[in-house]
């Protein structure tokens, strides 16, 4: 694989609203994420194409989830697969998005809207739990979408990321896309 990962040995702290030092992670780096982040699936991408985004999206980040509320507290909140929002993220990142947290990574046409821009951050599925545990509820938006889809405001306290595709165009999950690729292809002519 041809990805350069800087293996910070230490994760790279980050604060929202984010700034121009996303621009200096490379796929790869470790990152703990604490601030203000805003989930948002299918419908909550629509529904901000239509009638516009709630939030200050300047240096905003953008979690692809929906959680699980009950009492006002965050109960589990894993991510849900990236690629779903492949073609409804341009407008976010046009708008000053600087990250987009999810699984599974996304597409090229993302990873080329993210060019000199922001990151998309992965977070291991089936992780709901650590997850929350790191998570305090603070508003809604859109809770006429339901709990999956409205876009609730959480604050985050070190959420461990890893990123995934960075500015400069490296992508971790298209990388080892290829490779198996490749592999499958060389098993198939033995």
């Amino acid at each position: 694989m041809t990805v350069k990962t800087a293996k910070t040995a230490k994760p790279v702290q980050l604060r929202t609203p984010l700034g121009e030092e996303v621009l200096a992670l490379h796929a790869g780096d470790h990152v703990e994420l604490s601030g203000l982040v805003y989930t948002a699936r299918d419908e909550a991408h629509l529904r901000m194409q239509k009638d516009g985004i709630p939030f200050d999206p300047n240096g905003a980040v953008i979690y692809h989830c929906g959680p699980v509320i009950q009492d006002k507290q965050v109960i589990a909140a894993g991510p849900t697969t990236s690629a779903r929002m492949n073609e409804l993220s341009g407008s976010l990142i046009e708008k000053g998005v600087r990250a987009l947290i999810g699984k599974g990574g996304m597409g090229t046409r993302v990873r080329d809207e993210l060019n000199g821009r922001g990151v998309y951050l992965a977070f291991t599925g089936g992780c709901a739990a650590l997850a929350a545990d790191r998570m305090t509820l603070k508003g809604v938006f859109f809770e006429d979408l339901g709990m999956a889809e409205a876009v609730w405001v959480i604050e985050l306290d070190r959420l461990p990321l890893v990123v995934g595709i960075d500015s400069h165009g490296s992508d971790i999950f298209g990388e080892v896309s290829k490779h198996s690729d490749a592999e499958f292809a060389r098993y198939r002519k033995s």
